[in-house]
């Protein structure tokens, strides 16, 4: 009997009742979760904002480490159930001292919702050499997570949602040379591997700690126009991707076109909080469903069978252990 998603096993819709057009708000009725712990990374703008409002309004304590506390600050201001704490995830030490001040707060913690990230990006390096991207996206995530275990796993029935992206669609993941040291840089290609890193790892995860009653997701929340990801976006590759036209303006149509950001969060609110989920881990997900494995060029979006491989997913925790100087034990 398979009980795992290696190689896509369980990548088939299994009609969740929701679509692309849910929202949070849909996605959460009917759910309580006074009692709970949660932690959103990136929670302060964006669909994780709108994530942790969801959350928080359902019952949830929500735990938002940023970067920018006084602007977090002004954002999250008038929401209950929210603790800020400071955690900068281009810095490894910055991600360690907040691991620490939460675990010694000895609370369970039964969601983790690493949805922060970057997109668009010049090449940047972190204090050990690594490519922004890969640091922020999902060297973090890796660290993070570990660090969080015995928390997660005091839960008794905790999940942990990687934020992914179709865009790892646009790079498999690079074992030999993730870091771009012997070959050019090229953002998207660098965000690409990033989320298939995610993927990758959500996957293995969700195999390693299931018996410890711990599942794992990644999630593409759709194509959404507001947050912060374009921030840094070069004016050419907005205009390739079909949001700015030839003189550098908003194609409106395009926009319009694309998800509300209470749109983007539900399929991360469902991942979180679904009672259907509840014997199915290691798989991606889309538009509030299970996504297809994107084997038919012809259909845009599904998950890319290269980042659901058995063999890569468990080269990568090894490599990532590496990396990191970070021993993740799902014991």
């Amino acid at each position: 009997m398979i009980s795992n998603n290696y190689e896509g096993a369980f990548q088939k819709p299994i009609g969740s009742g929701f679509s692309a057009t849910s929202t949070a708000h849909d996605v959460i009725q009917g759910i309580d979760l006074t009692g709970r712990i949660a932690i959103v990374t990136g929670g302060s703008t964006g669909i994780g904002l709108e994530t942790v409002k969801t959350l928080a309004k359902a019952g949830a304590t929500v735990i938002v480490p940023a970067r920018d506390i006084e602007k977090a600050k002004e954002n999250l201001k008038g929401i209950d159930h929210v603790e800020l704490e400071e955690m900068d995830l281009f810095d490894s030490g910055s991600v360690d001292s907040f691991i620490k001040k939460f675990l010694a707060s000895q609370r369970p913690l039964h969601l983790l919702i690493n949805n922060a990230g970057i997109m668009f990006v010049p090449l940047r390096r972190d204090a050990r050499g690594y490519e922004s991207q890969l640091t922020t996206n999902y060297l973090s995530v890796f660290q993070l997570t570990a660090g969080l275990w015995e928390a997660l796993k005091k839960a008794n029935g905790a999940r942990v949602i990687n934020l992914s992206s179709l865009g790892h669609q646009f790079a498999p993941f690079n074992l030999e040379d993730p870091n771009f040291e012997q070959h050019d840089y090229e953002t998207l290609q660098a965000y690409g591997q990033s989320k298939t890193a995610v993927n990758l790892f959500s996957l293995e995860l969700d195999n390693r700690a299931k018996s410890f009653g711990v599942r794992a997701y990644s999630v593409h929340p759709g194509n959404i126009w507001g947050t912060e990801l374009t921030r840094e976006a070069p004016k050419e590759i907005l205009q390739q991707f079909g949001f700015l036209d030839a003189q550098g303006n908003i194609v409106q149509e395009v926009i319009d076109s694309l998800k509300t950001i209470p749109q983007g969060a539900a399929t991360a609110i469902w991942a979180a909080t679904s009672p259907s989920l509840k014997d199915i881990g290691g798989v991606y997900l889309e538009d509030v469903d299970i996504a297809e494995l994107a084997i038919d060029p012809s259909i845009p979006n599904g998950v890319k069978p290269y980042s659901l491989e058995e063999g890569s997913a468990k080269q990568l925790w090894k490599l990532t252990e590496k990396l990191t100087g970070t021993t993740f034990n799902v014991d």
